[in-house]
């Protein structure tokens, strides 16, 4: 099937696939991707014993690449290359070890090059752990096709 007789679902597939092939930080998380949607990702994550702090709950550090990982495979989902411009969590509740946290990423809005996505952090009994919203800016080239995208566009250093 070529490019042009995809569906947006099916292009917003395709993309989290190459990108979560590529994506050695969320695997090595523990991530997993349960939904994705043009504008939608849905990624859950188990706290294991290496993310509890000194005070017995989930580093906020591990909260955030949640949400943050939920956040670039949501905007990237239309197979244009885009990055973080910025970002802003506020931590509602802890997480604890052994929690299933599960982050949902939605398109608040998406105009010229840049979006704003709206990240929610929920364990396992629907209570709500953090807040997350994200600033993205579209970059040159391909999600799927990695050689296609400017190497000056991923220089920046971006964390997605």
């Amino acid at each position: 099937m070529s490019d042009s007789q995809l569906t947006p679902q099916q292009l917003a597939e395709a993309c989290a696939e190459a990108m979560f092939a590529r994506d050695h930080a969320s695997q090595g998380l523990g991530m997993r991707i349960t939904r994705v949607a043009p504008g939608f990702a849905e990624l859950t994550m188990t706290v294991r014993q290496d993310m509890v702090q000194g005070h017995g709950n989930c580093h906020g550090g591990f909260l955030f690449a949640l949400a943050d990982s939920a956040f670039a495979f949501a905007c990237n989902s239309y197979d244009e290359a885009t990055v973080a411009s910025g970002c802003s969590i506020d931590y509602l509740g802890p997480g604890q070890l052994g929690d299933e946290l599960t982050a949902t990423a939605e398109e608040r809005s998406r105009r010229g090059r840049t979006g704003i996505y709206d990240i929610t952090l929920r364990n396992q009994y629907g209570d709500t752990v953090a807040l997350f919203r994200g600033r993205s800016y579209k970059i040159r080239g391909s999600v799927r096709r990695l050689e296609d995208t400017d190497a000056e566009n991923t220089a920046a250093g971006d964390t997605q």
